[in-house]
């Protein structure tokens, strides 16, 4: 999940591709439109992809799961490859979304260790190959954090109101208030999620922003002290300023995968997969881990990765944290539904 967006005004020729399907309709016959969160990926690997393919590589960006289901639901985007997560994926499935895949023409879908496979959200592996998981932790900068950060409870001390962050989408905020609370990330319980949410109101005065990919100047340059975020990112943001560190939560917290699918009445579906196969390639499997900082599902990239990336406990953590770890699942309608109003409430307030 490399959240990180620099392109948040995009060029106007990817502008103009958003807007006619992804596409910037300029090799028709032989491109692949691959739609994915920002700064996923090393990109100088398009160049040895069309290289060795003859296919055009147009890529594109979106903020958060949430923003790709409506993008497609509204049918305004028509894209070829999607990176979304676990939960994201199922709900696709579910509502006939996604085009089961022809793993003839995946063969390097074999390096997938087998605990990447057939997982909740698609178990019978027809239409997904992961790209990279990781966990969500607490991000907060050593130099203004005077306390200990062991638990969520920090993103709800009122002694650094005005330098908290929050995540701008509702699973995740919701989510990270019913951790606090000691409920499931998958409650359909209406009362504990409400409950949460009254949570989060009270919490609102102490928040400086709720952000996405802009977390990262706001830690990286001392602008606020604490925010919950993704692994991967952090080990950017640490290059970038050494003072941040990274905890996963004593009360627990997300984990999760994100694979490559191709949506619906895809129009380059055999470019699509030629594209995935490409991406779970050794080489090109270990330039975009080196690239984003997150976590490979690839038996091959794992064995040749530097020894210090290899061990590092925030892409690779052991295993009493990963014990304490929840996927998302995909929801009940009604919960959604609860879930698009209680956000709403949120900011009504």
């Amino acid at each position: 999940m490399k959240r990180k967006l620099f392109a948040l005004v995009l060029p106007a020729v990817l502008v103009f591709g958003l807007l006619s399907g992804c596409s910037t309709g300029t090799k028709a016959d032989r491109e692949v439109n691959v739609y994915n969160w920002g700064e996923y990926i090393d990109e100088s690997i398009f160049e040895i992809f069309e290289e060795e393919t003859g296919i055009t590589v147009n890529y594109n960006y979106y903020e958060s799961n949430e923003a790709l289901y409506s993008m497609l639901k509204s049918g305004g985007v028509k894209c070829d490859v999607i990176i979304p997560s676990d939960y994201m994926i199922s709900r696709l499935i579910e509502e006939g979304m996604l085009e089961k895949l022809n793993f003839e023409n995946i063969p390097n879908y074999q390096d997938i260790a087998e605990s990447y496979r057939n997982l909740e959200y698609d178990p019978q592996n027809e239409y997904s190959v992961p790209y990279m998981w990781g966990t969500v932790g607490i991000i907060y900068n050593t130099t203004m954090i005077d306390k200990p950060v062991t638990g969520w409870d920090i993103v709800f001390d009122p002694d650094y109101a005005g330098q908290i962050l929050m995540f701008k989408n509702s699973r995740d905020t919701i989510g990270i208030a019913l951790k606090y609370l000691g409920y499931s990330f998958n409650t359909t319980d209406k009362e504990q999620i409400r409950e949460a949410v009254d949570l989060l109101i009270s919490q609102r005065p102490l928040v400086q922003a709720y952000v996405m990919d802009q977390i990262f100047d706001k830690l990286e340059n001392g602008e606020a002290a604490v925010g919950p975020y993704y692994a991967g990112d952090f080990i950017t943001m640490h290059e970038a300023n050494p003072a941040l560190s990274f905890v996963v939560p004593e009360e627990g917290s997300n984990i999760f995968v994100d694979a490559m699918c191709i949506p619906k009445g895809a129009e380059h579906k055999a470019e699509g997969e030629a594209f995935i196969n490409f991406m779970c390639r050794t080489d090109i499997g270990l330039a975009n881990c080196e690239t984003t900082g997150y976590s490979t599902p690839l038996l091959s990239v794992l064995s040749e990765m530097d020894p210090e990336m290899a061990e590092n406990p925030v892409m690779y953590p052991p295993a009493d944290v990963l014990a304490r770890c929840e996927s998302y699942v995909n929801l009940p309608v009604d919960v959604l539904e609860l879930y698009d109003s209680e956000w709403i409430r949120l900011f009504s307030n």
